[in-house]
């Protein structure tokens, strides 16, 4: 395998750092992307050898110059893994426009700016893996999460249509969509309804970052290039279509 650059946007924590270190295992040459914690990121590099770069995945030149930096750094950019992600939960009726935008921004328009700032990369080099992490709630919907579902939603559709815009340069672009996983976002959930959702779950428990991970990888290797605009459903059987 020819050694590729992969950035896993917020790759220091949670899911993405299960795919940054696994990756990393795996022989890439991987840079996180973060977004704010600096003593949580250099900790991070120390105890994994991975780079973070801190950037605004929301915002467009920000990807661009950020992705322009790593590829001086670390070589060209075929592999993106757009695994930032916020919430700012409320029904319908309680919610701002300002939290409509920030989780629009930040989990959808993100995938947008870091594809861009990495296509030509990926065309030039005739080889790219897109793998955009979407959400059980963004295939099912969730209560009080219209801007979350929605921008999870968005992403499966986007996906798609990267699919057929690439496949001609050795481009895949797959979704991996994972349900309630043992994270800081999850662990944010209150904990009498944690244990309603966790009850929802065949499997009876939570996912671990590691199993996302191993699919992410899956949909990055050089011979996985037939599957593209997929959606991997990891959710312990709680949404099935």
């Amino acid at each position: 395998m020819t050694k590729r650059t992969a950035i896993v946007t917020g790759g220091t924590r949670g899911i993405g750092r299960g795919v940054s270190e696994l990756l990393k295992e795996k022989g890439y040459n991987v840079v996180a992307g973060y977004a704010g914690n600096d003593e949580a990121a250099k900790k991070f590099t120390a105890e994994t050898g991975i780079p973070a770069y801190k950037w605004d995945v929301a915002d467009h030149q920000a990807c661009l110059d950020a992705i322009a930096k790593i590829a001086a750094d670390h070589g060209p950019v075929t592999i993106i893994v757009n695994n930032a992600g916020i919430t700012r939960d409320g029904t319908l009726k309680r919610m701002s426009y300002e939290n409509w935008m920030d989780v629009i921004q930040t989990n959808l328009t993100s995938v947008f700016n870091m594809c861009k700032g990495a296509w030509p990369h990926m065309v030039e080099a005739n080889f790219g893996r897109i793998v955009n992490i979407s959400s059980v709630n963004g295939q099912a919907g969730q209560y009080g999460q219209v801007n979350y579902c929605a921008a999870k939603a968005g992403v499966i559709g986007m996906t798609k249509a990267l699919a057929q815009e690439g496949a001609r340069n050795g481009i895949t672009a797959n979704t991996v969509a994972p349900g309630y996983v043992a994270t800081d976002m999850v662990a944010a959930v209150p904990e009498n309804i944690l244990e309603k959702i966790v009850a929802t779950i065949p499997v009876g428990r939570l996912g671990d970052p590691s199993e996302i991970a191993r699919a992410v990888w899956f949909l990055c290797r050089e011979d996985s290039q037939f599957v593209t605009g997929s959606t991997i459903s990891i959710n312990g059987g709680q949404h099935m279509y």
